[in-house]
């Protein structure tokens, strides 16, 4: 792993069976946005809550020849989706499956957002350390793992901007898609379980995704 750090990696197309599952994967992610689109409890939240699957899906289309990534990141990113997509259809306070976890576990809130802040933390972090790996931007798994939390804190206190602003651009139209439901420290404990995703990634699933990685130099090395 450590050569890979120094060299950049050309871009290897992938698979025909990877293809066809991460074509699938579009396809699902496609039908689910389609279905939750169609009568969801605030259209405007909706929207707001939807919009990185409406950005991102095109994108990771247009560089998959050019810059495919491992299939970890892949599956992260189409969870991650799913997760924005329910929330987006019921709101994040509302969501059926953070109502039963709130029963399972006793908690006096809907926790649905904080399954969707763990996923804001974990997703970027693979994303951010197979790009300073593969661009050899970096030397040292310290430095590394430190670049990379650093970079998924970025994210989530920039996301809790965006709240803001539409806090202050929207006034109570906002309160859906904040979905503080009555926390003060909502904000804290977001960043919180983002750095917790971002340290899931980095300590449970680096040696998986330095294989892939590898797996990955090889097809490209190969064609």
């Amino acid at each position: 792993m450590r050569g890979m750090t120094n060299d950049r990696l050309p871009p290897a197309a992938g698979t025909p069976d990877r293809t066809a599952a991460l074509l699938l994967a579009a396809a699902v992610t496609l039908g689910l946005l389609v279905l939750s689109g169609r009568a969801p409890y605030d259209r405007l939240t909706w929207l707001m809550e939807v919009l990185p699957v409406i950005v991102v899906l095109p994108l990771l289309a247009l560089s998959y020849r050019r810059f495919p990534l491992t299939t970890l990141l892949y599956a992260g990113i189409f969870v991650h989706a799913a997760v924005l997509i329910l929330g987006g259809t019921y709101t994040y306070a509302r969501v059926p499956l953070g109502f039963q976890i709130a029963e399972l576990l006793d908690l006096q809130r809907n926790p649905y957002d904080k399954i969707g802040h763990f996923f804001q933390g974990f997703v970027p972090a693979l994303a951010a350390r197979e790009i300073l790996i593969r661009g050899g931007h970096v030397r040292g798994p310290r430095m590394l793992a430190f670049l990379v939390l650093c970079v998924v804190l970025a994210i989530s206190a920039t996301y809790e901007l965006i709240e803001w602003a539409a806090a202050l651009a929207l006034g109570q139209g906002a309160v859906e898609f904040l979905g503080t439901q009555g926390d003060p420290w909502d904000t804290q404990s977001d960043i919180f379980l983002a750095l917790c995703g971002g340290l899931t990634a980095l300590l449970g699933f680096a040696r998986l995704h330095d294989r892939q990685l590898r797996r990955l130099a090889g097809e490209a090395a190969s064609r």
